[in-house]
């Protein structure tokens, strides 16, 4: 049983342009990530010949209100227009609009008990629009340290509203660097989200950077994902603290395991 690996294009080499970075990624055996790609020229990264695995998923809009939500579908049609010119496999989408080099941007404090149901509407939206395109659009996980005041982020959060969709074309993105953060326990939460997970991202926390260089055991949960059967994409979504092809190398190490006997 393996596991595809990729990685963040934009937290690697940030002085190479990116369709070279791409092209060094898939050179060494990854899958590229995207998250800015308005800034990047697509057809040049077109033409690496990588295996672009997740972009974000749209630029603009937000869950949870009308305008927010028409925006939203607008925006993620654009992305899968672009995003099918690399061949991309999911697209990602937060509980919140994005800002400067498509990070996502703080709305509000708290979300109110109705604004649930109108996000469920929205995501069904958007499950209607990826059934009509043949995509995948995932939820992604944050952690509110970081992200103060972006709604639907919690990992619970994001598994109560991905459950309760239940549709093929919307799974969740789990990072577990913000799960760490947010709620820790994190081998028990992917258990938790494991039949809608359609991407697992890492980075070791404190510092955001590959595994080994923080207080997270990868190869425990690795070696935890793998017995609960669990072989679909991991991405190394981490600036490297040596130098990004050390950092890949320590990612594959983690991620690399025997057959289950």
């Amino acid at each position: 049983m393996a596991f595809e690996l990729a990685a963040c294009a934009e937290m690697l080499w940030q002085d190479k342009p990116i369709s070279w970075r791409a092209a060094r990624l898939h050179e060494m055996g990854f899958g590229v990530g995207l998250w800015n790609w308005p800034a990047w020229d697509i057809d040049a990264l077109a033409r690496t010949g990588a295996n672009f695995t997740i972009m974000n998923g749209y630029l603009r809009g937000r869950l949870a209100d009308a305008e927010g939500a028409d925006m939203l579908l607008a925006s993620a049609a654009e992305a899968v227009e672009q995003g099918k010119r690399l061949g991309v496999a999911r697209y990602n989408l937060h509980g919140t609009g994005l800002g400067d080099q498509g990070l996502p941007i703080p709305q509000l404090a708290h979300v109110a008990p109705g604004m649930w149901q109108r996000a469920r509407d929205t995501l069904h939206r958007i499950c209607d629009l990826a059934a009509r395109e043949g995509v995948v659009f995932t939820l992604e996980n944050l952690n509110l340290r970081d992200h103060p005041g972006c709604p639907f982020s919690s990992t619970n959060d994001v598994l109560e509203l991905v459950s309760s969709i239940n549709r093929p074309e919307l799974r969740i993105n789990l990072d577990l660097y913000h799960t760490q953060i947010g709620e820790g326990d994190v081998i028990r939460w992917a258990e938790a989200c494991l039949p809608w997970i359609g991407e697992v991202q890492v980075a070791d926390n404190p510092g955001r950077c590959e595994p080994g260089t923080g207080e997270m055991h990868w190869p425990n949960i690795a070696r935890a994902l793998q017995k609960m059967g669990y072989n679909g994409p991991v991405g190394m979504e981490a600036f490297a603290a040596r130098t990004p092809e050390e950092a890949l190398d320590a990612f594959r190490t983690a991620f690399t395991l025997s057959p289950q006997l």
